[in-house]
């Protein structure tokens, strides 16, 4: 067999691209391990862990990336790249997609961490999903050349899926994958994906979803861009962009942002940050629990409990009694007028 004795490790998203590069792989005798990178952008595992399926519904939410090991038979090593990854967020070489998605210097960013990593332990090559033409930024033909060469992958950088659309890489000059078994799957239609994954067998897999990276969403880059815009510097930590991804954002002044969560699984989610927030909820209805972001005064906190009051199940009442409290301050109680959904201009929405 071909790839007998050699080793690669591949980008496993969570996705079916990834899962059938790496399958693709694995059936040519080569040994395959798997790498998966968290930047804290994530989509997959983080807002659908935190927000309870309705009426309790529905199997429990799965780690896309460590249930695609599991169906491969191949090992997982999540790495923690948070810190790393800011650069790459901040200051992209190559700029932003339509968002703040900086897709370019993301991938090559991924593939020179896969590069160390590979180095580090002695394996020959790298594997990743990719397709030509199936991303507008980083998966065309004139980029994918940009991403071997920045990331130092080079030729040692194997894209299963598209392999016989591209010049031979040094696996397939090696004789240690068999180039006439990869495949020329081009642009963004997923039926040939769908065919190779008939063909393995395999019937269960994440559906394509439009991206799996929060920066590649529109209301998520205003967000950020908000946040940025709010402070007057362009940086993050990671409890920022987790927050950002949960509940309702309003910004009623410059100075300050109200965070109400949606349901339970966000209200518990949002309660952790008791500690660092001044925090609101409601307690003569049932009702959500807020955060408030930045430096308010006290009409400003009146403002915010008449907004957790509009969000309650207290919205119709003529009063609402919100609690105030966290970020040393002492607890307090307001008995609030609701604001009506025509007083909230949409501009408040971040």
């Amino acid at each position: 067999m071909p790839g007998a004795g050699r080793k690669a490790v591949a980008l496993i998203s969570g996705g079916l691209d990834s899962m059938l590069a790496a399958r693709t792989i694995l059936e040519q005798g080569v040994h395959v391990e798997g790498i998966n990178f968290f930047t804290g952008f994530c989509v997959e595992g983080h807002t659908h862990a935190i927000r309870r399926r309705a009426n309790g519904g529905g199997a429990n939410p799965r780690n896309n990336a460590l249930w695609v090991a599991e169906q491969l038979g191949i090992r997982l090593h999540l790495i923690d790249v948070v810190e790393e990854y800011k650069r790459v967020v901040l200051n992209p070489k190559h700029g932003y997609g339509a968002n703040l998605n900086p897709c370019l210097d993301c991938k090559t960013f991924m593939v020179g961490r896969a590069r160390e990593w590979m180095e580090e332990h002695g394996f020959d090559f790298i594997i990743t999903g990719e397709v030509i033409g199936q991303r507008p930024k980083s998966q065309r033909r004139e980029t994918m050349p940009v991403v071997a060469r920045e990331s130092g992958a080079d030729d040692r950088l194997l894209r299963p899926l598209c392999a016989r659309r591209l010049p031979p890489t040094l696996p397939e000059r090696e004789g240690w994958v068999a180039r006439e078994r990869l495949h020329d799957f081009t642009g963004r239609t997923r039926k040939p994906q769908f065919a190779l994954a008939a063909d393995f067998g395999i019937e269960d897999y994440a559906q394509p979803a439009g991206g799996c990276c929060f920066l590649t969403d529109r209301q998520y880059s205003s967000k950020l861009a908000d946040l940025w815009t709010s402070r007057g510097e362009r940086d993050y930590e990671l409890d920022d962009i987790m927050l950002l991804k949960v509940g309702r954002h309003l910004r009623p002044r410059p100075h300050f942002k109200v965070i109400v969560g949606r349901e339970e699984g966000e209200n518990n989610f949002l309660s952790g940050y008791r500690g660092q927030f001044v925090h609101l909820r409601t307690v003569s209805h049932p009702g959500p629990l807020a955060l408030v972001d930045g430096e308010p005064g006290d009409e400003d906190l009146e403002l915010a409990a008449r907004l957790t009051a509009r969000f309650s199940q207290g919205r119709g009442a003529e009063r609402v009694d919100v609690e105030i409290g966290g970020a040393g301050r002492p607890t307090q109680r307001l008995a609030v007028t609701p604001m009506a959904p025509s007083a909230i201009p949409d501009d408040w929405y971040v």
